[in-house]
């Protein structure tokens, strides 16, 4: 190892090999060479016990983070997983790995849930309180990094337990094909076509908004989904029903790329003023989303009597606990047996 300076920098630089036999050199921030001698005597010191004795560095919370950015980048959700760490690193910046325990966590927990405000552009602050998910999916971001940082990178021995918040279980949220209808006869026609479509296919806003010519063969009746475009990052493949192939045709023309194009570029937005009035209009609930349609397609199959197996590959699930929700829906598979048992044998007068 060694102290020096540079021309370019009035701080003092150490040039040192790291135990996996990297050479680094690193400013050390200050100009003044008492301060900088000690941080190069520090640095060796627990360069030799690392290799010597084999002690784990104590790392930070900010450098654990980056390197799961690093690695997470071509994740799917990953704008979402850097909102939550945005709000950790209030809690967590400038702390070891060592010092995230049970007492810290439970902190963390508690703080996550607490009302917030945020700024309007006219009037007072409008507060916000988080719901129990959002906390929970926070805890799952810090629960994923921390495991990743034991088992994968062998940065520390063991991490805490990180209990989840109970949530309510909610029911899903879809619409009658009589609800379907008005909705449909009440939307503009670019919006029509795109709903008619979800309701035939299932497929998330995004699949459907941004599905370009190039995914459609009309002559198989298939379309497919790229696994970079899925949220479970696997292929998905589209059997097209005659509703779903007339929608198709009707598209044809319209534009060289897109199938669903509104002034010759993809729809972004479709939480619209169009969308709410539609709502009304059709007499369904405002909290009513776009997401529901497929929510409504999976309802709609499990009512008809489409095997759950078939379902969770027709919508492109990763797990059978995400299709779960609408199997109280389907009744077929027990019609048989309510007639099986005796019954009073009684008329009722």
């Amino acid at each position: 190892m060694s102290l020096f300076r540079r021309k370019d920098s009035p701080n003092w630089w150490i040039e040192l090999t790291a135990p996996d036999g990297r050479r680094i050199q690193q400013s050390t921030g200050t100009s003044e060479k008492v301060a900088a001698q000690e941080l190069h005597d520090r640095l060796k010191t627990q360069f030799w016990n690392e290799k010597r004795l084999g002690i784990k560095p104590n790392r930070t919370w900010q450098e654990t983070v980056l390197r799961w950015l690093s690695e997470q980048a071509n994740k799917a959700s990953i704008e979402t997983d850097k909102s939550h760490l945005r709000w950790l690193d209030g809690c967590l910046a400038g702390k070891y790995l060592s010092q995230i325990d049970r007492d810290l966590i439970s902190q963390i927990t508690v703080a996550r849930g607490l009302p917030y405000e945020i700024a309007r552009t006219k009037g007072r602050p409008r507060q916000i309180t988080p719901k129990t998910s959002t906390v929970n999916r926070t805890l799952e971001v810090l629960r994923a990094i921390l495991r990743r940082a034991r088992d994968d990178w062998g940065w520390i021995d063991q991490c805490p337990n990180i209990p989840m918040l109970k949530e309510p279980i909610k029911r899903v949220s879809w619409i009658t094909r009589e609800q379907a209808l008005a909705l449909l006869n009440a939307l503009p026609d670019h919006q029509r076509q795109m709903v008619r479509f979800a309701l035939e296919t299932g497929l998330r806003r995004k699949n459907v908004t941004h599905l370009a010519w190039s995914q459609v063969d009309l002559i198989k009746r298939q379309a497919w989904i790229h696994p970079d475009q899925a949220k479970a990052g696997k292929a998905i493949g589209v059997p097209l029903s005659n509703e779903a192939m007339q929608v198709l045709r009707q598209q044809v023309g319209k534009n060289e790329n897109w199938v669903f194009p509104y002034r010759g570029k993809p729809v972004t937005q479709v939480a619209t003023k169009s969308w709410r009035n539609a709502l009304a209009k059709a007499g369904i609930s405002a909290g009513f989303r776009w997401h529901d349609l497929r929510h409504t397609w999976a309802s709609w199959h499990a009512q008809d009597g489409t095997p759950l197996n078939v379902l969770r590959e027709l919508g492109g699930w990763a797990t059978s606990e995400m299709v779960q929700r609408y199997a109280h829906l389907s009744t077929e598979h027990l019609a048989q047996w309510v007639n099986r048992r005796t019954g009073v044998g009684m008329e009722i007068t």
